[in-house]
């Protein structure tokens, strides 16, 4: 199949959001924080999706994992292995083939040693044994799994939280702010672990505000300002001036960040998309 021909793992267009409220007793408005919104994956490639607080972007991933509140309203289409994807069929593919890593640790129980609620979903009767194996494919030690989270260091709760999430079959992960507040180790072994996941064929949506960090694994950028896609491109176009960048918003926004031009007229857009 040529690259023409080629469907991407996941294609969302004209995704709309909007939620109803009740305001003076019966009365309704509808708030809508996402207008315009497109992205597409491959299978083997990250995607990094960024932007500001309240740009869109969680939305966007819960969404696609089907777990937006019951007063939303959805529109647009979204199309995963060139198939509709339906509430019924987010359902199915939901902690199957679709992985969701969310953004805080505190998913996690703190009463239960984390060993046992990595198990929790499999099969009893091999359980503690595809529990190991995830840990030594995090980089866990098998004595960790006795421990409970506040015994755990940020980087550890992180790997807990993909061995959780990213199991075998997954073919598209959802990383949501997999990163914020952890040292630069750590940083690092968690923007690896999700490259490793592209390399071995899953597509990743890495939804963050740290755009260079992004930059060290992403293929492509979707940047994200006010529920509206501006524009998505190859993560190579970020370099210099931002020449080969397609708006002058991301251009005006590269240029802002503190190792570029550092334009104080968009410095403080940058500073809430780079975490630094």
């Amino acid at each position: 199949m040529s690259a023409a021909q080629k469907k991407p793992l996941l294609k969302v267009e004209s995704l709309s959001i909007g939620f109803s409220q009740y305001v003076k007793g019966t009365q309704k408005r509808l708030i809508r924080p996402i207008a315009d919104m497109h992205v597409d994956i491959d299978e083997g490639e990250v995607v990094a999706v960024v932007g500001a607080s309240g740009s869109g972007k969680s939305l966007l991933a819960h969404a696609v994992l089907g777990i937006l509140p019951g007063n939303a309203i959805c529109g647009g289409s979204m199309v995963y292995k060139g198939e509709e994807l339906t509430q019924k069929r987010k359902e199915q593919l939901r902690g199957r083939e679709i992985s969701f890593i969310p953004q805080s640790v505190n998913y996690l129980d703190p009463l239960m040693r984390v060993g046992r609620q990595v198990q929790i979903g499999l099969d009893k009767k091999t359980a503690q044994e595809e529990q190991e194996k995830l840990f030594a494919q995090y980089d866990l030690k098998k004595s960790d799994g006795r421990l409970f989270p506040f015994e755990l260091s940020g980087g550890m709760l992180r790997r807990v939280m993909f061995a959780t999430s990213v199991r075998e079959g997954v073919k598209l992960v959802i990383a949501d702010e997999p990163t914020p507040g952890i040292h630069p180790q750590a940083l690092s072994e968690i923007l690896r672990q999700l490259k490793q996941f592209a390399k071995e064929g899953a597509g990743v949506m890495l939804i963050t505000h740290d755009i260079v960090s992004a930059l060290d694994i992403a293929d492509r950028v979707a940047v994200i300002k006010d529920g509206t896609t501006v524009e998505i491109s190859e993560a190579a176009a970020f370099e210099g001036k931002g020449e080969r960048l397609k708006t002058e918003y991301t251009q005006r926004l590269w240029r802002a960040l503190p190792q570029n031009d550092f334009d104080l007229e968009f410095t403080g857009r940058a500073g809430e998309i780079q975490c630094l």
